[in-house]
């Protein structure tokens, strides 16, 4: 089981996952949604493609941009399509 936790509260969690370049992407579905909110930053990498945002709202406190997802992976990093990763102080255990 993974676990994504950050300012005391559960993101995500899933018993299943993907593991790209040692970071955790958990399904879509496995994400407590109440603390997700949309983001307008973008950011491209060269074999996954662009990469969309979310931040991270928890008791009132925004941590900017700490989960990101390919909403349209290049062919190479297919397996990531629909998983959601954390970083920028989210505590992920599995």
């Amino acid at each position: 089981m993974a676990k994504a936790m950050w300012n005391g509260a559960v993101v995500a969690e899933s018993p299943t996952y993907e593991i790209v370049e040692g970071n955790v992407y958990f399904p879509r579905e496995a994400i407590k949604a109440a603390h997700f909110k949309p983001s307008e930053t973008h950011t491209v990498c060269g074999w996954k493609g662009t990469a969309s945002y979310f931040t991270l709202v928890v008791d009132g406190q925004e941590n900017p941009d700490a989960a990101w997802f390919y909403p349209d992976p290049k062919p190479e990093a297919a397996n990531i399509k629909g998983y959601v990763a954390f970083w920028k102080g989210v505590t992920v255990s599995k």
